[in-house]
This record gives C-alpha cells, structure tokens and sequence, in this order.
C-alpha cells in the first residue's frame, strides 16, 4: 500500500499532469540534447573506459527510458522532437540541400511553451533552418544563441569558428565569445536561468558536441590517450563527453543554489546513434562486425536501421513530479512522444489542429504499474534529394526489428530480427516468422504512405519580409548538392544548386553575390589562408523568369544585381563563369528588398 506522502506527490502530480495546477506551479524545463552521443557513450550503460560521473548521478536519480528511438541523423531528430510528428511529414528527411528545414506551418515546442507563458530559449545547435522564417527565433524562442548549420565550422557558421573562442549569433547578431564552446553554452544557460528564475522557463541545450571535428581541451582527452590504444580521435571524442558531463554537474549546482532543482524538469537525451565510440568494418556498422569501442552491444552506429543507429538515452528527472527513484522502463518510446508528454506534465494547452504522431508519456513516468499500449514505430535515413522507399528504414514492434536495406538502390532485402533473443541482431528470422515479417512489411508501406505529402514540397526560404532583410543564403541550402564543411568553400569546388524561395512582396531587390563569406570580405577570384584561388570574369544570376549578368570588376568581393520581382514561389540559382566556363555557384548570397 502506498504511504500517505507518496499518494499526496501522486494526486499533485495528476494535476499537474491534467492542467489543473496554477500557472505559478508549472516545472521549469531543461532539455539537454547532445550530438552524435550513442547509448553506448556513458558509464552508466557499461561503457567500459568512459567517465560520466554527473551523468550517472542523473541516471542513479531518473526515469529512464531504455527502448528510446530517434531518427539516425541529426536535423530529422530534431524535427520530429520540436513537433512531436514524423520528421518526413514536416519536410525534413536530410541534413543539408534545403531539406533540414520544417514547413513553415508546423507548430514547434517553444511556441506551445512560450504560448503558456514561458520564456524560452535555446543555446547551441539547432540545424533546422538559418534563414527566416525557420530560424529559432521564428519558432517561438525568446533568446537565442547558436551556431550556423549543423555543427560549428559547417558554411553556415560564422567563417573559421573552431570551437574555441569563436563567434555565435546571439538573437540574430554575431557576437564574439571567449572560451570552449560547450562551456560558453552551458554558461550562458545558466545566467538566462538567474535572469529569469521568478516564471517558469524552458531552456532548449542542444550541444554541437560531440559531434566532428573532434576538438576539446587537451586536458580532456589527454585522459583517454592511453586508454583506447592510440586512437586519437576516440580520446577527444571521449574528452568532449568528459567535458558536457562536467557542464551537466555545473548546471546542477547551479540549480540547488538558486532553489530551482526541485521543480526542473531535467531531461537528458541525444540525437542518434554513436558517430564515434565504435567503429566497424564498415562505415556505418551495418554489416556487424566490432573492430573497436564499445556500443552497449548493438549493431550500427549513426546512419544505421539497425538498433545502434537509432536507439538513445533519454532520462527524466523531476523532484516535485515524483521522477527521483531509478526506474528502467523498457515500452516502445521515441522523440515524438517529447512534446505530448511535455504539453500532458506541464499543463499547457495542446495546440488547435495538430496531429501528433507521438503519445504522451507522462502515465508513463509517474506510474510504475502502468503499460503501454502496443505500437508500432518506423524509423529511416535519406540523405537523398527526395525519399526513395525501401532505402534503409527499419520497422518497431514489442520485440520485433524489421530492418531494411537497399544498398544496390534497386533490391530491397527484408531482414526480421528478435530482440529478445538477439539484441544484437545477428540472425535474420524473416524465414521462420513470414507472416510477422509480411505484416510488418504491410505496416511500413501504410506508413510510407501516409508521410508523403510533402516529399516534393519544398521549405521555401522567405525573401523581403522585414522580420529579415536581407536574408543571408549559403551554398548549404542548394537544392541538389550534397556539402557541408566551409572546406568545399576553400577548395572552390565546381558545383552549383539553386535556392527554393518565396518573395513575400513584389518590388525592387537588391541580390549580392559573393564567393568568400560576408565577414572574410575577400575578392570573389582571391586566395585566403587554406583557400584556394579562382578565375572568373562574369557573375550570373537566374530568379524565375529573369535572367542576367554582370562582369566581376577587378579586385571585387562582391557583384550587386538589381531586378523587380514579382511576389510568389520562385528559384534562384547563381553561376560565376571564367570565359563562359562555368567555374562554380555563388557560394554566398543576400536578397535585400529595397524601399
């Protein structure tokens, strides 16, 4: 029989979970995410050379999820986190060429918050979109403080940021700061935290580490040196966990000084499977076969349909909710249940419209007794201009995994798998259980079917609102072609994609074209450091129906057209040309509505 202060938790939390509590009694919200972070990343899941002390208190003092499932790369995850829906719905299936970018009408977790009456904010990575209307400011976050793209030194980032000492946008202007950047993230989320502590507030702490480039203090890593037999790039990986875990127990402390602890609701989480902490024969450890690290026994690592590439921790930790006492809970759960379950314990109002694919697990968390209704989940990764079926994908169900692969691109093979007699999926069963594996099949193809509305849709960058004029584009979101890294800038590589944008008032533009970034100021044919030289005489611009060009004077950083556009949907591609050679696109470009 429960004891009486334990019912009395439960009958406040009920209410807090029905909406019934006060406004002034709503948790505050920490949601930790970190990037390219595995299960198998973390002493408290048996990694057996890895340090994560505050880590593990958190464990030893959560709720933890243990069968949690992502998308394998990055902006889908977050997608589907922010909107509680299957990325592919929202318009997102890749990381890069204009398709991170959720459609413009989607409804974002910091907008259901910010519309209780939260403040809102988010510090580090967000990699769904750089320009309006996708930027986290658009989608409901009062303060913002990020990097550019999807990890720090990738083309939208601000020009050589290295992780240290580097330059971020803090609400839409680039402001410098001193230090490590897992450092400045976690700092600043606190000062926000001291700033607004007197109303309930949900900080988003999505860190770029310990995504690649491998970079941290020494310190860090020197730890690890000898401990993964010379492997250099495991050791930082490694160093850049050692140092969020330390970050983690300084935000901690932070929140029992300033008497927040008790009502924060801390979650910890990360976005796919291991970029880094093992390695197999293979890139992305389909085929199975270890050759080092350590991945809590499952096969795959980022990228993968298999249980490595897509399976995360997720811990809740809650005093006043009751969310205090280790507990695994092992039903099927996903990214998508994040925002039900955060509308159902913080009493906010769900919002008009909107068709969840997530269900909310706050009966989940607070009953130990409860269970879950029977599911089915679907989990898969593109990173193609537009989802091809049966490309890699994999199919959830109790125990059940039917992973899919279509390496060829032209024969899909159907590989069924029983977790609880093979968690790490060694032996195909799909023989010896057709009909599971048929039914499972049928379950993927309705699934597929039902996601498909916006596969030929585009997010379309907006051009002449002046919530941003001028709007900044960069080669990252080319439709098309497929780079991430400021290296395929320096390299001048000769390539070219078009822009998908929406012109929101006809009228007269002003396009800047540029190859090197706004703050490097170079000349369109320069060389800079670790940057190669250009030739190219005439700049190109194509935006819908207009067409013209420009000759690139002598010594110019930049090349200026002006044209009258009409309002609409349109496509804008750029070409700088070298004797009518084409030599590349426009790396960079700006579309400034003018007065």
């Amino acid at each position: 029989m429960r004891s009486i202060p334990l019912l009395l938790t439960s009958l406040l939390t009920i209410a807090c979970v029905t909406g019934i509590c006060e406004a002034s009694k709503r948790p505050n919200v920490i949601l930790i995410m970190t990037d390219d972070q595995g299960y198998g990343d973390l002493a408290c899941h048996g990694n057996p050379v890895l340090a994560t002390p505050h880590l593990d208190r958190l464990y030893g003092e959560s709720v933890h999820l243990t069968n949690f499932h992502v998308d394998p790369t990055c902006s889908p995850t977050r997608a589907a986190l922010m909107t509680g829906r299957y990325s592919t719905r929202t318009g997102v299936w890749h990381t890069v060429m204009g398709r991170n970018m959720p459609c413009r009408s989607e409804v974002m977790m910091p907008q259901v918050f910010a519309a209780a009456g939260y403040d809102t904010a988010i510090f580090g990575k967000w990699h769904l979109g750089d320009s309006f209307p996708f930027r986290p400011q658009d989608r409901g976050f009062g303060h913002v403080l990020i990097h550019g793209g999807g990890a720090i030194g990738q083309i939208p980032d601000y020009w050589d940021n290295d992780y240290f000492d580097d330059t971020f946008l803090l609400n839409g202007k680039p402001k410098a700061f001193t230090g490590y950047c897992t450092d400045i993230f976690f700092g600043e989320a606190i000062r926000y935290i001291e700033a607004h502590r007197d109303r309930p507030f949900f900080v988003y702490l999505p860190t770029n580490a310990p995504h690649s480039p491998y970079r941290v203090p020494e310190s860090y890593s020197q730890v690890y040196a000898d401990r993964v037999e010379g492997d250099e790039g495991l050791a930082k990986f490694y160093g850049m966990i050692a140092n969020i875990d330390e970050n983690l127990g300084r935000l901690r402390q932070r929140l029992e000084e300033l008497k927040l602890a008790d009502n924060t609701l801390l979650i910890f989480m990360t976005d796919n499977g291991t970029a880094r902490g093992i390695t197999f024969t293979d890139y992305r450890g389909n085929e199975g076969q270890r050759v080092s690290g350590y991945n809590a026994g499952m096969r795959g690592r980022k990228g993968s349909p298999y249980e490595g590439g897509h399976r995360v921790p997720c811990f809740f930790h809650w005093p006043a909710g009751g969310l205090t006492s280790p507990r695994d809970v092992d039903g099927l759960t996903a990214h998508l249940d994040m925002l039900p379950t955060l509308i159902d314990l913080c009493g906010l109002a769900a919002p008009e419209g909107v068709r969840f694919d997530g269900r909310s697990l706050g009966p989940l968390l607070l009953d130990p007794d409860y269970r879950l209704p029977d599911r089915i989940l679907c989990a898969h990764h593109q990173e193609v201009p537009r989802p091809e079926k049966y490309r890699f994908g994999c199919v959830m169900d109790g125990k059940w995994r039917l992973v899919i692969r279509n390496d060829d691109r032209e024969t899909p093979t159907f590989e069924l798998f029983d977790l609880s007699a093979d968690p790490g999926q060694t032996t195909d069963v799909s023989n010896r259980h057709e009909e599971i594996t048929r039914r499972l099949r049928s379950a993927y193809d309705g699934w597929w079917n039902d996601i498909d509305e916006r596969m030929d849709d585009y997010s379309r960058i907006v051009v002449g609102d002046p919530r941003q004029n001028p709007v900044r584009l960069t080669r990252f979101d080319w439709h098309s072609v497929q780079r991430w890294g400021q290296g395929s800038v320096r390299s001048g590589k000769k390539e070219n994609g078009f822009w998908a944008l929406d012109v929101a008032e006809a009228g007269d533009y002003e396009i800047v074209l540029r190859r090197w970034p706004e703050e490097v100021n170079q000349p369109i044919t320069a060389a800079i450091p670790k940057g190669k030289a250009i030739t190219a005489d005439e700049a190109h611009l194509r935006i819908g129906a207009l067409s013209k060009s420009l000759a690139i004077p002598e010594g110019a950083a930049t090349v200026t057209f002006q044209v009258s556009l009409p309002k609409g949907p349109t496509q804008m591609e750029t070409s700088l040309t070298d004797h009518g050679r084409e030599m590349c696109g426009a790396y960079y470009a700006s579309v400034r509505k003018l007065p």
